[in-house]
């Protein structure tokens, strides 16, 4: 008998009647008790998902300014807790915790015992290595089972969670790490990437000397490093323990707010953003997300068989989703490797391969990944059994409706039932979806179903009005518990409060445009500040200018990001040269090196422009967002003050060429 796979949200309704005697005659009705009765809301969540505390809480939100709002004063929780308490009886139905797979093709299975040992084993390694509650250990490693045992480790005493991909330059994980001064990284010395193997360990080696609050070492070895990395403590070992002192661990109670995690998010200017959240506002939030996101645990009946698999590297927020399915009790699926092929030979079929092969029933990736799967011609039916499949997500940048329809034909003609797709929008900055999926709403291509539920979003005119259906600054004018509880060294909130708070005091200002309808369905159209989003990874600007401007050719740049409208991002980059140098092949080439070295491949730019100058406000700050709505066909005269510009002349050459791009549109 299949599973009856009845939608989470309709069974939380169902309970919302039973216990509170709460009916609501549409889904509208329910999202606006949820976010006015915030503390029944979430008072509500915290009962359904059971979560547990050794001591009550005396508030549910004491306090309910943003920045700064109070949840759960006297709770305790773990996140670790969440994850094993599945253990016992998803090992009885037979269901493991992680299946992981890879390029190379090596399947493992890791049982839910086995996890809970390991992270016993590491967690009492780490506490051998001195790491006490609240220091920072900092991870350097790939999408694979070791990180998310290490994370779970972290998390069971109180230490703090930071980790950047292996596919991201030295500098770029500096810049990140350096801030948060950690005492332990645990590292990876090589991995296969894109039909490659790749040593790390130059770059490691690198690190650690960048680090120097770092004291030990605990070192995953591979078969890719092409030297010996100097180490404190190698992943076998760490894992190695067993005996009473392993099988009588169990995660440390935390105050609700202790930092859990350190994740980065760049702005415009200066360094990336260590943004800090703490253990229970995650724990809450992501139940939250879960009713919407529709995953079950996979020993119960409704969700039998569950596995769950969003694709992402460490680098990007939906590790930190993919992760959660273990807190639902869902066997989770990851794949460390390219989902493209190689570069010599592109292969879009990859994941869905992989999906077919672990008999995935949840299937995510960023929007790009599917225009590009839709682009190359793929046929879903050829890469295996897809009949498991009932759920598609997407995220990253807004899905268009001729990619999500071709997505359903062709999982439909692969043999699944059914599909729902749950497209999401939210940030790695509160590590959850503003606006996301229900299965119990019309799907209509194209559009997000509705707003989250505790999640008060709204679309803002320029006169800071709410609007329907049409365009709008998203905001969220009320408190969520996985907001971030500070930035890591930002000295009396400065950056925390400019970064969401500026434009509208008290209100969280997220830089996206959404249009909301009067159905309640919801459209991203992308950025509404200069952050540059590759396939839902962000990047500051700032760190694109170190980068092409630490070469001595270059005297100024400006880099920006059009995504607009469920458009790919294409995002030019314009330079001004040194006097005699001109933009050939070869200086390309540097520039494009210089980007992929310290910060990642994803962030090359399409195309490279040599300009005579980078316009300018009188004090200096470059004109990124008044070019962008230039380029996105916006008349000059709108966006920008040319009597508040240093160079108002520059802007003639970006004029024509804004001119010329969309002559080339229409003709096209």
């Amino acid at each position: 008998m299949p599973a009856p796979n009845i939608p989470q949200i309709r069974l939380y309704q169902d309970w919302l009647r039973e216990t509170r005697g709460l009916v609501f005659d549409s889904y509208d009705a329910l999202w606006r008790w949820s976010v006015t009765e915030l503390d029944a809301f979430w008072q509500s969540i915290w009962d359904y998902a059971r979560i547990e505390s050794p001591t009550p809480h005396t508030a549910v939100l004491a306090e309910s300014r943003m920045p700064g709002a109070r949840w759960f004063p006297g709770a305790q929780v773990n996140y670790a807790r969440e994850v094993l308490r599945h253990a016992d009886a998803a090992h009885a139905a037979g269901m493991p915790a992680i299946v992981s797979d890879n390029e190379r093709g090596e399947v493992r299975e890791m049982s839910w015992p086995e996890m809970r040992r390991q992270v016993a084993s590491v967690a009492l390694t780490l506490k051998s290595l001195g790491v006490q509650r609240g220091d920072r250990v900092a991870a350097y490693m790939p999408n694979v089972p070791e990180t998310m045992v290490a994370f779970l480790a972290c998390s069971s005493i109180g230490a703090i969670w930071s980790v950047c991909a292996p596919d991201m330059g030295t500098a770029a994980v500096a810049d990140r790490f350096r801030q948060i001064e950690p005492k332990v990284l645990i590292a990876v010395d090589g991995v296969h990437y894109g039909g490659k193997p790749l040593d790390r360990s130059a770059v490691l080696q690198e690190l650690r000397g960048q680090l120097p609050s770092v004291q030990k070492l605990l070192l995953v070895k591979s078969p890719y490093a092409a030297s010996a990395v100097p180490h404190d403590v190698d992943w076998a070992q760490a894992i190695d323990r067993n005996g009473a002192k392993v099988a009588a661990f169990e995660p440390e109670w935390l105050p609700f707010d202790h930092p859990i995690w350190i994740v980065y998010s760049s702005g415009t200017t200066g360094l990336p953003k260590p943004i800090v959240h703490g253990q229970g506002g995650i724990i809450l939030t992501m139940h939250a997300c879960g009713l919407h996101n529709d995953v079950g645990a996979s020993y119960g009946a409704n969700n039998f068989g569950e596995r769950y698999h969003w694709y992402s590297s460490t680098g990007w927020v939906m590790w930190n989703s993919q992760l959660s399915g273990m807190a639902f009790g869902a066997t989770i699926c990851i794949y460390d490797g390219n989902p493209a092929g190689s570069k010599e030979k592109p292969d879009w079929s990859v994941l869905w391969r992989f999906v077919a092969r672990h008999k995935v029933t949840f299937f995510g990736a960023g929007a790009a990944y599917f225009t590009n799967c839709m682009k190359a011609g793929l046929v879903a039916k050829e890469c295996g059994d897809l009949s498991r499949v009932r759920a598609l997500g997407s995220t990253g940048s807004p899905l268009p409706e001729e990619v999500q329809r071709w997505g359903s034909r062709q999982i439909l003609e692969a043999g699944s039932k059914e599909v729902w797709w749950c497209n999401i929008s939210g940030g790695t900055d509160f590590c959850g979806a503003f606006v996301g999926g229900n299965r119990d709403l019309p799907e209509v291509p194209g559009q997000m179903q509705c707003r989250e539920l505790g999640h008060a979003v709204e679309a803002w005119n320029e006169q800071g009005q709410p609007v329907i259906g049409e365009v709008g600054e998203l905001v969220c004018t009320k408190a969520i518990p996985s907001m971030p509880l500070y930035f890591w060294g930002d000295e009396g909130n400065a950056r925390y409060v400019s970064s969401y708070f500026d434009t509208y005091p008290g209100v969280w200002r997220h830089g996206d445009w959404i249009r909301i309808g009067e159905d309640g369905g919801c459209i991203i159209y992308g950025r509404s500040d200069a952050t540059i989003n590759r396939q839902g990874l962000r990047m500051g600007t700032s760190e694109i200018y170190s980068a092409v401007e630490g070469l001595p050719e270059v005297l100024d740049s400006m880099v920006v990001d059009l995504e607009y409208l469920g458009r790919d991002s294409y995002m030019p980059l314009f330079v001004v040269l040194r006097p005699g140098v001109s933009l050939d092949d070869a200086m390309r080439t540097r520039l494009n090196n210089a980007i992929k070295t310290s910060l990642s491949p994803r962030f090359v730019p399409n195309d490279i422009f040599q300009v005579a100058e980078i316009p300018r406000t009188l004090s200096g700050k470059k004109q990124e967002l008044p070019i962008k709505k230039l380029l996105l066909g916006q008349p000059i005269e709108k966006v920008v003050n040319r009597e508040a510009m240093a160079n108002p002349g520059s802007l003639d050459w970006y004029v024509a060429f804004a001119a010329q791009r969309a002559s080339a549109s229409a003709s096209a």
